[in-house]
Protein backbone atom coordinates (compact mmCIF):
# COMPACT_ATOMS: atom_id res chain seq x y z
CA UNK A 1 0.00 0.00 0.00
CA UNK A 2 1.22 3.49 -0.84
CA UNK A 3 2.03 5.71 2.12
CA UNK A 4 2.70 9.38 2.70
CA UNK A 5 5.23 9.96 5.48
CA UNK A 6 4.31 13.10 7.41
CA UNK A 7 6.29 14.93 10.07
CA UNK A 8 4.24 16.26 12.98
CA UNK A 9 5.74 19.01 15.17
CA UNK A 10 6.93 17.82 18.56
CA UNK A 11 6.74 20.34 21.39
CA UNK A 12 4.65 23.49 21.66
CA UNK A 13 2.62 22.86 18.50
CA UNK A 14 2.02 19.16 19.14
CA UNK A 15 -1.25 19.38 21.06
CA UNK A 16 -2.87 21.97 18.77
CA UNK A 17 -1.75 19.98 15.68
CA UNK A 18 -3.37 16.77 16.94
CA UNK A 19 -6.57 18.72 17.70
CA UNK A 20 -6.56 20.26 14.20
CA UNK A 21 -6.13 16.86 12.53
CA UNK A 22 -8.98 15.44 14.61
CA UNK A 23 -11.28 18.23 13.44
CA UNK A 24 -10.15 17.61 9.85
CA UNK A 25 -11.05 13.90 10.17
CA UNK A 26 -7.83 12.15 11.28
CA UNK A 27 -7.32 10.74 14.77
CA UNK A 28 -3.69 10.72 15.92
CA UNK A 29 -2.62 8.63 18.90
CA UNK A 30 0.67 9.45 20.64
CA UNK A 31 1.99 7.57 23.67
CA UNK A 32 3.86 9.47 26.37
CA UNK A 33 7.25 8.23 25.12
CA UNK A 34 6.43 7.57 21.47
CA UNK A 35 7.93 9.36 18.49
CA UNK A 36 5.94 7.41 15.90
CA UNK A 37 2.28 8.46 16.20
CA UNK A 38 -0.47 6.13 15.08
CA UNK A 39 -2.89 7.68 12.56
CA UNK A 40 -6.24 6.11 11.67
CA UNK A 41 -5.45 6.31 7.96
CA UNK A 42 -3.48 3.42 6.41
CA UNK A 43 -2.13 5.83 3.77
CA UNK A 44 -0.46 8.08 6.38
CA UNK A 45 2.65 7.29 8.43
CA UNK A 46 3.69 9.85 11.05
CA UNK A 47 6.88 10.85 12.83
CA UNK A 48 7.28 13.40 15.63
CA UNK A 49 10.03 15.90 14.79
CA UNK A 50 10.97 19.24 16.32
CA UNK A 51 9.64 22.09 14.18
CA UNK A 52 13.15 23.56 13.99
CA UNK A 53 14.42 20.43 12.17
CA UNK A 54 11.37 19.61 10.06
CA UNK A 55 12.23 21.50 6.85
CA UNK A 56 15.63 19.84 6.58
CA UNK A 57 14.20 16.32 6.79
CA UNK A 58 11.49 17.18 4.25
CA UNK A 59 14.05 18.69 1.86
CA UNK A 60 16.23 15.56 2.14
CA UNK A 61 13.29 13.25 1.44
CA UNK A 62 13.31 11.51 4.83
CA UNK A 63 9.77 12.85 5.11
CA UNK A 64 7.32 13.40 2.26
CA UNK A 65 5.82 16.36 4.05
CA UNK A 66 5.58 18.07 7.41
CA UNK A 67 4.14 20.90 9.43
CA UNK A 68 6.48 23.58 10.69
CA UNK A 69 6.83 27.33 10.88
CA UNK A 70 7.69 29.32 7.76
CA UNK A 71 10.41 30.91 9.92
CA UNK A 72 12.19 27.54 10.29
CA UNK A 73 11.99 26.86 6.55
CA UNK A 74 13.75 30.18 5.96
CA UNK A 75 16.19 29.62 8.84
CA UNK A 76 17.30 26.27 7.37
CA UNK A 77 17.31 27.54 3.78
CA UNK A 78 15.36 24.40 2.88
CA UNK A 79 14.25 23.87 -0.71
CA UNK A 80 10.72 22.54 -0.25
CA UNK A 81 7.26 23.10 -1.67
CA UNK A 82 4.94 25.17 0.54
CA UNK A 83 1.59 23.43 0.02
CA UNK A 84 -0.47 25.82 2.12
CA UNK A 85 -0.41 28.12 5.12
CA UNK A 86 -2.17 26.96 8.28
CA UNK A 87 -2.48 29.91 10.61
CA UNK A 88 -2.59 28.37 14.07
CA UNK A 89 -0.20 28.42 16.99
CA UNK A 90 0.22 27.09 20.51
CA UNK A 91 -2.50 29.30 21.98
CA UNK A 92 -4.77 30.30 19.10
CA UNK A 93 -5.37 31.00 15.46
CA UNK A 94 -2.91 33.78 14.81
CA UNK A 95 0.53 34.38 13.38
CA UNK A 96 3.59 34.62 15.60
CA UNK A 97 6.39 37.12 15.26
CA UNK A 98 10.11 37.20 15.83
CA UNK A 99 11.09 40.36 17.66
CA UNK A 100 14.22 42.21 18.67
CA UNK A 101 14.01 42.79 22.42
CA UNK A 102 16.25 44.46 24.99
CA UNK A 103 16.10 45.15 28.75
CA UNK A 104 13.66 47.90 29.70
CA UNK A 105 16.48 50.26 30.72
CA UNK A 106 18.63 49.57 27.64
CA UNK A 107 19.64 52.61 25.54
CA UNK A 108 19.02 50.56 22.36
CA UNK A 109 16.00 52.02 20.54
CA UNK A 110 16.50 50.75 17.00
CA UNK A 111 18.51 48.13 15.05
CA UNK A 112 21.30 50.70 14.62
CA UNK A 113 21.89 50.55 18.37
CA UNK A 114 23.11 46.96 18.00
CA UNK A 115 26.42 47.90 16.39
CA UNK A 116 29.19 46.03 18.17
CA UNK A 117 26.72 44.38 20.54
CA UNK A 118 25.86 40.72 21.21
CA UNK A 119 22.49 39.26 20.17
CA UNK A 120 21.33 35.87 21.47
CA UNK A 121 18.79 33.87 19.47
CA UNK A 122 17.73 30.42 18.33
CA UNK A 123 17.22 31.79 14.80
CA UNK A 124 20.80 32.70 13.91
CA UNK A 125 20.38 32.93 10.14
CA UNK A 126 17.19 34.98 10.40
CA UNK A 127 18.93 37.37 12.76
CA UNK A 128 22.02 37.73 10.58
CA UNK A 129 19.83 38.47 7.56
CA UNK A 130 17.96 41.09 9.60
CA UNK A 131 21.19 42.77 10.70
CA UNK A 132 22.53 42.72 7.14
CA UNK A 133 19.33 44.35 5.92
CA UNK A 134 19.87 47.17 8.41
CA UNK A 135 23.63 47.33 7.67
CA UNK A 136 24.55 46.58 11.26
CA UNK A 137 27.55 44.52 12.39
CA UNK A 138 26.95 42.65 15.63
CA UNK A 139 27.80 39.29 17.18
CA UNK A 140 25.01 36.71 16.89
CA UNK A 141 25.17 33.82 19.37
CA UNK A 142 23.02 30.68 19.24
CA UNK A 143 20.80 30.24 22.29
CA UNK A 144 19.84 26.73 23.41
CA UNK A 145 16.82 28.03 25.30
CA UNK A 146 15.72 30.38 28.08
CA UNK A 147 16.70 33.17 25.70
CA UNK A 148 14.68 35.77 27.63
CA UNK A 149 17.04 35.29 30.59
CA UNK A 150 20.21 36.15 28.63
CA UNK A 151 20.11 40.00 28.81
CA UNK A 152 21.82 41.94 30.20
CA UNK A 153 24.61 39.68 31.52
CA UNK A 154 24.98 37.21 28.62
CA UNK A 155 23.72 39.33 25.73
CA UNK A 156 22.79 42.91 24.96
CA UNK A 157 19.66 41.92 23.06
CA UNK A 158 17.72 38.90 21.90
CA UNK A 159 15.71 37.91 18.85
CA UNK A 160 12.88 35.71 20.07
CA UNK A 161 9.51 34.42 18.87
CA UNK A 162 6.39 35.59 20.68
CA UNK A 163 2.64 35.27 20.42
CA UNK A 164 1.47 37.68 23.10
CA UNK A 165 4.65 39.32 24.41
CA UNK A 166 3.79 38.29 27.97
CA UNK A 167 6.95 36.21 28.51
CA UNK A 168 9.12 39.10 27.35
CA UNK A 169 7.35 41.53 29.67
CA UNK A 170 7.67 39.06 32.56
CA UNK A 171 11.43 39.07 32.01
CA UNK A 172 11.58 42.88 31.98
CA UNK A 173 12.26 43.07 28.24
CA UNK A 174 11.09 45.69 25.76
CA UNK A 175 10.33 45.03 22.09
CA UNK A 176 12.38 47.24 19.77
CA UNK A 177 11.37 45.93 16.36
CA UNK A 178 9.65 43.08 14.51
CA UNK A 179 12.13 40.88 12.64
CA UNK A 180 9.48 38.83 10.81
CA UNK A 181 5.97 37.40 11.05
CA UNK A 182 5.52 33.66 10.72
CA UNK A 183 2.83 31.00 10.63
CA UNK A 184 2.55 27.23 10.42
CA UNK A 185 2.88 25.83 6.91
CA UNK A 186 2.40 22.41 5.33
CA UNK A 187 5.53 21.72 3.28
CA UNK A 188 6.38 18.91 0.87
CA UNK A 189 9.50 17.32 -0.53
CA UNK A 190 9.94 18.46 -4.15
CA UNK A 191 10.15 14.90 -5.48
CA UNK A 192 7.10 13.83 -3.47
CA UNK A 193 5.16 16.81 -4.83
CA UNK A 194 5.86 15.60 -8.38
CA UNK A 195 4.46 12.13 -7.58
CA UNK A 196 0.77 12.16 -8.70
CA UNK A 197 -0.51 9.94 -5.87
CA UNK A 198 1.39 11.79 -3.13
CA UNK A 199 0.42 15.18 -4.54
CA UNK A 200 -3.27 14.19 -4.55
CA UNK A 201 -2.99 13.02 -0.93
CA UNK A 202 -1.24 16.25 0.05
CA UNK A 203 -3.90 18.34 -1.65
CA UNK A 204 -6.58 16.41 0.26
CA UNK A 205 -4.72 17.04 3.51
CA UNK A 206 -4.40 20.74 2.73
CA UNK A 207 -8.07 21.10 1.78
CA UNK A 208 -9.40 19.45 4.94
CA UNK A 209 -6.89 21.07 7.33
CA UNK A 210 -7.68 24.51 5.92
CA UNK A 211 -11.39 23.71 6.16
CA UNK A 212 -10.99 22.73 9.81
CA UNK A 213 -9.15 25.96 10.56
CA UNK A 214 -11.76 28.03 8.76
CA UNK A 215 -14.48 26.35 10.83
CA UNK A 216 -12.68 27.16 14.08
CA UNK A 217 -13.83 30.77 14.04
CA UNK A 218 -17.34 30.10 12.72
CA UNK A 219 -20.59 28.54 13.86
CA UNK A 220 -23.85 27.54 12.24
CA UNK A 221 -27.14 29.20 13.14
CA UNK A 222 -30.56 27.71 12.43
CA UNK A 223 -33.89 29.34 13.19
CA UNK A 224 -37.59 29.45 12.33
CA UNK A 225 -39.10 32.59 10.82
CA UNK A 226 -42.62 33.53 9.76
CA UNK A 227 -43.23 34.84 6.26
CA UNK A 228 -44.01 38.34 7.55
CA UNK A 229 -40.66 38.50 9.44
CA UNK A 230 -38.50 36.81 6.79
CA UNK A 231 -37.16 39.91 5.02
CA UNK A 232 -36.47 41.68 8.33
CA UNK A 233 -34.54 38.70 9.77
CA UNK A 234 -32.54 38.13 6.58
CA UNK A 235 -31.30 41.72 6.64
CA UNK A 236 -29.72 40.96 10.01
CA UNK A 237 -27.83 37.89 8.78
CA UNK A 238 -24.23 38.15 7.57
CA UNK A 239 -23.25 35.00 5.69
CA UNK A 240 -20.58 33.39 3.56
CA UNK A 241 -23.25 33.21 0.88
CA UNK A 242 -27.02 33.70 0.76
CA UNK A 243 -28.68 32.01 3.78
CA UNK A 244 -30.39 28.69 3.12
CA UNK A 245 -34.18 29.12 3.30
CA UNK A 246 -36.48 26.07 3.48
CA UNK A 247 -40.26 25.91 3.74
CA UNK A 248 -41.67 24.23 6.84
CA UNK A 249 -44.75 22.00 7.00
CA UNK A 250 -46.50 24.86 8.79
CA UNK A 251 -47.85 27.20 6.08
CA UNK A 252 -46.24 30.63 6.19
CA UNK A 253 -43.14 29.49 8.12
CA UNK A 254 -39.55 28.99 7.00
CA UNK A 255 -36.31 27.52 8.36
CA UNK A 256 -33.17 29.66 7.90
CA UNK A 257 -29.64 28.31 8.15
CA UNK A 258 -26.43 30.32 7.95
CA UNK A 259 -22.68 30.11 8.74
CA UNK A 260 -21.29 33.17 10.55
CA UNK A 261 -18.28 34.33 12.57
CA UNK A 262 -18.61 33.11 16.15
CA UNK A 263 -17.54 36.49 17.53
CA UNK A 264 -20.73 38.18 16.27
CA UNK A 265 -23.21 35.61 17.67
CA UNK A 266 -23.45 37.18 21.12
CA UNK A 267 -24.77 40.46 19.72
CA UNK A 268 -26.60 38.98 16.74
CA UNK A 269 -28.91 36.45 18.44
CA UNK A 270 -30.88 39.05 20.46
CA UNK A 271 -31.31 41.11 17.27
CA UNK A 272 -32.62 38.07 15.39
CA UNK A 273 -35.04 37.33 18.21
CA UNK A 274 -36.34 40.89 18.17
CA UNK A 275 -36.67 40.76 14.37
CA UNK A 276 -39.01 37.75 14.64
CA UNK A 277 -36.81 34.63 14.62
CA UNK A 278 -37.65 31.76 16.99
CA UNK A 279 -36.22 28.34 17.85
CA UNK A 280 -32.69 29.70 17.30
CA UNK A 281 -30.03 26.96 17.43
CA UNK A 282 -26.27 27.55 17.42
CA UNK A 283 -24.01 24.60 16.54
CA UNK A 284 -20.25 24.10 16.07
CA UNK A 285 -18.65 23.28 12.73
CA UNK A 286 -15.87 20.82 11.96
CA UNK A 287 -14.95 22.06 8.49
CA UNK A 288 -15.86 24.92 6.18
CA UNK A 289 -14.78 24.25 2.58
CA UNK A 290 -15.11 27.34 0.34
Amino acid sequence: MKKLIIGLPKGSLQESTVALFKKAGWNIYIGSRELTPRIDDPELSGLLIRAQEMAGYVAEGVLDCGLTGRDWVIEQGAKVKEVCALTYSKVGFSKVRWVLAVPQDSPIRSPRGLRGKCVATEAVNLTRAYLKKHQVKATVEFSWGATEAKPPLLADAIVEVTETGSSLAANNLRIVDTVMWSETVLIANLKSWRDPWKRAKLETLALLLQGALEAGAKVGLKMNVSKKSLARVMRKLPALHTPTVSSLSDPGWFSLEVVIDEKVVRDLVPELKRAGASGIIEYPLNKVIP
